[in-house]
């Protein structure tokens, strides 16, 4: 009696020729997170980068505050991060000072907090978790600034 292998359906064949291959599906969870990612996006927005911060005179140490600063479009947001109880507090200054009605959002990638800029330019957000933020600076009458995306560790 001859045996004949098992016939095989479209979708065992097609997992098996991945195997074969060295490449498996990207799970579901993955491709949410890129979905979500790819949503935070503001394609009419200019990009503020990181510009290098001197230490400030008479600091010793750079582990209680951080200061950060991103500039574009003629338009510079300076953050200070600092870490209580294992979240993180930001404050920061619009510079120069904005004209009224202007916010900002600071992002995560799961939450968004909204501040209406002081007439000094100043805002604060408290309370955020560690991880991946941005910052967006929205002006009325001008495209949006948005920071590039920097990590905060506790």
């Amino acid at each position: 009696m001859t045996r004949r292998p098992a016939a095989l359906d479209d979708e065992s064949l097609i997992a098996a020729l991945r195997l074969a291959a060295g490449r498996d599906p990207v799970p579901v969870h993955v491709q949410g997170a890129a979905r979500a990612a790819f949503g935070l996006r503001l394609p009419d927005a200019a990009t503020a980068l990181p510009v290098a911060t001197p230490v400030p005179l008479g600091v010793r140490s750079a582990e209680e505050a951080r200061l950060l600063r991103f500039s574009a479009a003629e338009v510079t947001v300076e953050l200070e991060v600092a870490s209580v109880d294992g979240l993180v507090d930001l404050a920061g200054q619009v510079s120069p000072p904005p004209e009224g009605g202007t916010t900002v959002e600071v992002r995560t990638p799961h939450l968004t907090q909204s501040r209406e800029v002081s007439a000094t330019g100043q805002f604060a957000v408290t309370g955020l978790p560690p991880g991946w933020f941005s910052v967006v600076c929205r002006r009325p009458e001008h495209p949006p600034v948005v920071t590039s995306w920097t990590r905060i560790r506790p």
